[in-house]
């Protein structure tokens, strides 16, 4: 399949291009606030510094949430939430919101950038979601090593598991799963990474490396990124449920907002999600304590929060 890799036509561009990422919603310590915050600011300036370049939506997303795995502090990549046998299994996915091609990983043993692997599995285009061994030797055969579990487990994701594993503890992250939708002037892009809950069993899967769940893209109508508890994300397909939202005629907060909404009243979930419209418009929501984001476009406007 050719590679899926779209370039700015200044002739051609109809809105500001711009990124939002996010770092999971959860209950964030107060004192971590801060450090979250900055953490998603570095990944929309790498972003929006691919943008700004000339390069795609796709490109943007990925090189964001790439910087997000290699950030200790969230759960993706190194410092990712560790399973009840205290070993790590990645989920992740991208989009590209043109074409709807689509890859995924799930139940992925350690690579330092799952959402790279996707990419890969989206540009080879055989199959859409590669889950476990089967993740692990597509991986490989792509020119991708296997890491060294000790080089991305964490001092503080072994102490979290121990008070999980103990009940002193809930199996939400502070500070999760890690995303990012972008916006290029003419195409979206999505892309989500995550360790998933801590303590999961062997296996488990979330929402994240499901398109329509934890990640989608389309140009005809808007790009989504959630975070939250992956069994209720998963049951009302959050981010499809969004973005058909902006379909409709919703704005992005409202129906980030309603989309959130929808989640809580039917399935009694917790979560955030964060949108683009087909314009490139961004909206966010939580009904979690926290959700570190931060969104940047190509002339300078930023925000950022929790």
């Amino acid at each position: 399949m050719e590679t899926v890799s779209h370039t700015l036509d200044e002739a051609t561009v109809t809105s500001r291009p711009g990124i939002i990422v996010h770092g999971g919603a959860g209950e964030l310590a107060s004192e971590k606030v801060a450090g979250h915050v900055e953490g998603c600011r570095v990944a929309a300036a790498a972003g929006i510094a691919v943008l700004r370049a000339g390069g795609s939506a796709l490109d943007a997303v990925q090189r964001a949430v790439e910087v997000l795995e290699d950030d200790p502090r969230f759960n993706a990549g190194t410092g990712a939430s560790l399973t009840e046998d205290a070993t790590l299994e990645f989920d992740a996915s991208i989009m590209d919101g043109g074409t709807l091609a689509a890859g995924a990983v799930c139940a992925l043993p350690p690579f330092r950038h799952p959402v790279a692997i996707a990419r890969a599995v989206m540009e080879q285009g055989r199959h859409v979601l590669y889950a476990g061994e089967g993740a692990r030797r597509f991986g490989e055969a792509h020119g991708f090593p296997v890491a060294d579990p000790a080089s991305m487990i964490t001092e503080s994701a072994r102490r979290r598991l121990t008070e999980v594993l103990a009940g002193r503890a809930d199996v939400g992250w502070p500070g999760g799963t890690v995303g990012a939708v972008a916006f290029d002037g003419r195409h979206l892009a999505a892309a989500t990474s995550t360790g998933g809950t801590v303590g999961k069993a062997a296996g488990r899967v979330g929402d994240s490396p499901v398109i329509g769940a934890g990640t989608l893209a389309d140009d005809t109508c808007g790009a989504a990124s959630a975070t939250g508890l992956g069994e209720a994300i998963l049951r009302v397909s959050l981010a499809r449920a969004a973005c058909e939202l902006m379909r409709s005629g919703c704005s992005p907060v409202g129906a980030a907002k309603r989309a959130i909404a929808m989640l809580a009243e039917r399935v009694q979930g917790r979560a955030g999600i964060i949108l683009l419209d087909a314009q490139g418009e961004p909206g966010w929501a939580r009904n979690t304590g926290t959700m570190t984001y931060a969104y940047a476009r190509a002339d300078g406007h930023e925000a950022s929060g929790s």
